[in-house]
């Protein structure tokens, strides 16, 4: 039996101001409320940063700095042979503020904001180890193990 190989993405960890950048990655017809930190799966022959601030820029708008990794997290779909392993990054505002009339040029982010640690609290997102990664709260996980996907 044969797999698809793993998808491999990297996305980004950027509190600003003391909120940190969330974003939906569906479209309004699927009508889920899951959030997740802006970015995709990598690219070939390109670096996971470069490949983040790529992704960070369509989805956004925004561009960042990449800076250390600081979660690996993953999660599966095995009834559609989806694997996925994401990699963390803190990262920077260099520039741009989040415009309501910015359109993510694949259409995969529909929706984009800033929250507050306490908002979190009221969101349903993933990975569940988010906020105290993004709020670097001790005892914050490197490492999200496997899970199935929500949506």
């Amino acid at each position: 039996m044969t797999h698809r190989p793993i998808r491999i993405a990297a996305r980004a960890i950027l509190v600003h101001r003391d909120r940190l950048l969330l974003v939906n990655a569906y479209p309004p017809s699927v009508g889920s409320d899951l959030w997740c930190a802006p970015g995709g799966g990598a690219e070939p022959h390109a670096g996971l940063p470069e490949n983040l601030a790529r992704e960070v820029r369509e989805e956004t708008g925004l561009e960042v700095r990449v800076d250390a990794p600081c979660l690996v997290n993953e999660f599966h779909d095995p009834a559609r042979d989806f694997h996925q392993v994401e990699l963390f990054f803190r990262c920077r505002l260099v520039r741009g503020t989040l415009d309501p009339a910015w359109e993510d040029p694949e259409g995969v982010v529909t929706r984009r904001r800033w929250v507050t640690r306490a908002q979190m609290a009221e969101l349903r997102y993933r990975p569940l180890a988010l906020p105290s990664v993004a709020w670097m709260e001790a005892g914050a996980p490197r490492y999200d193990p496997l899970e199935r996907i929500v949506g």
